[in-house]
């Protein structure tokens, strides 16, 4: 497989940018056309989900609705829109001698991407990896075998019809967890590897892989609640931030409270949470406010729980919220409710996360909602990419010098 990518990359990288979004336009009409076929083997891993200790956040991450699929498609077409990376002139000038040298992008390669339960990530990296050059080799999780499975018959239909190599986008078609490891030592065929999914994945990923990996391990978002917050703003926020979907890396796991609002806002975050299902796990401050709410542990503070659970702390300042995330966040998104300017530009220069979001919710950090198009994932390392990892963070770039006959003295 490793070998058939890196052929289908050095075709891919001389493609035109015609062609890549041609398939693009025809695998949206296609996920469309074919979205029964889609649903049908979906419907049978959702099926399966229990038997695989699945709870019902994973499930939701599974789950395909037309709804959904139409999302999707549209995902397609509006990658299709977006600048073409490769070819892109990123700097340039002539020398003082007439020497021409441009920065140009050009492709990483052959991409391993491996991710976990959400089918339309399929698409997702598919799209980005072909539009920006590149050969994808897709391994996703086996609660979503039969989902993956359709939907890349699809994109591979397509491809052929297009005119791009059939081996641009592969799909590991065995849950088998030595092909993981196989893969991850062809550091030689290779050029990058993405995994997307829990914490023990990204963990075995960084540790066995013989290529650069992109990756985040955690997503324990925080929101906190200044002094100088609107608190009808802050509920609105956290609860969206919390609840709209529990089980995504940019929900908030951590709500952080200035001492000054706290008896204002805590009984009115509290009762909205618990109308919602959410579990809260407080500081002995909290717990005052919220006797409900069980006491929170140092790990709490550190969680990533993709659930309806959420730790709440009362902090004594600005400069306390920001030494409380940096040293229990994940680098990944936090949120500032402030109507103090100079607040949020303390916030947001001090904060060391991949995305600093004032004034709304964490569920901003995404690809599409930046404007950036669909994403392959969001990086919380800081190189080569950070924040959501679109067309642009998919290539590279090479210097192109060009003269008339210039020689080095």
């Amino acid at each position: 497989m490793a070998e058939r990518a890196r052929a289908a990359a050095d075709a891919l990288a001389a493609a035109s940018t015609a062609d890549k979004n041609r398939w693009l336009l025809a695998s949206a009409d296609a996920l469309t056309a074919r979205a029964a076929e889609v649903l049908e083997a979906n419907a049978r891993d959702v099926a399966a989900a229990p038997g695989l200790g699945l709870n019902p956040a994973a499930v939701d991450r599974l789950t395909l609705t037309p709804t959904r699929l139409r999302a999707a498609a549209d995902g397609l077409r509006q990658v299709a829109t977006l600048p073409d990376p490769v070819g892109e002139v990123r700097e340039g000038g002539v020398r003082p001698n007439g020497l021409q040298v441009l920065k140009v992008g050009v492709p990483i390669g052959v991409v391993l991407f491996i991710y976990e339960s959400r089918p339309n990530v399929t698409l997702d990296a598919a799209a980005l990896c072909v539009k920006s050059g590149n050969a994808v080799i897709l391994r996703g999780g086996k609660e979503a075998l039969h989902s993956n499975a359709a939907l890349h018959r699809l994109l591979a239909d397509e491809l052929s019809r297009c005119g791009l190599p059939p081996a641009a986008v592969q799909l590991v078609d065995t849950p088998d967890r030595a092909a993981v490891g196989h893969l991850l030592g062809l550091g030689g065929l290779i050029d990058l590897a993405i995994p997307r999914g829990g914490k023990s994945l990204i963990e075995r990923v960084a540790a066995e892989a013989r290529m650069p990996v992109l990756k985040h391990y955690d997503g324990n978002c925080h929101v906190y609640v200044d002094a100088a917050a609107d608190l009808g703003m802050a509920e609105r926020i956290v609860v969206n931030a919390k609840c709209q979907r529990p089980g995504v890396c940019n929900a908030a796991e951590s709500l952080l409270v200035h001492a000054a609002v706290a008896d204002a806002f805590l009984p009115r975050i509290g009762a909205a949470l618990a109308a919602r299902g959410v579990e809260l796990r407080g500081c002995e401050e909290t717990r005052k406010r919220l006797p409900s709410a069980t006491p929170a542990t140092d790990a709490d503070h550190r969680a990533e729980f993709l659930d309806l659970v959420i730790s709440v702390k009362v902090v004594a300042s600005l400069d306390a919220a920001v030494q409380h995330i940096n040293t229990y966040g994940s680098r990944h998104t936090d949120a500032i409710v402030t109507g103090d300017p100079a607040a949020a530009r303390g916030f947001a220069r001090r904060v060391d996360s991949a995305a600093v979001v004032v004034n709304a919710s964490t569920r901003f950090n995404d690809g599409y909602e930046l404007g950036l198009g669909a994403e392959i994932g969001i990086s919380t390392d800081k190189f080569h990419a950070r924040g959501p990892c679109g067309l642009r963070e998919l290539t590279t770039y090479k210097y192109v010098v060009t003269g008339d006959g210039q020689v080095r003295e």
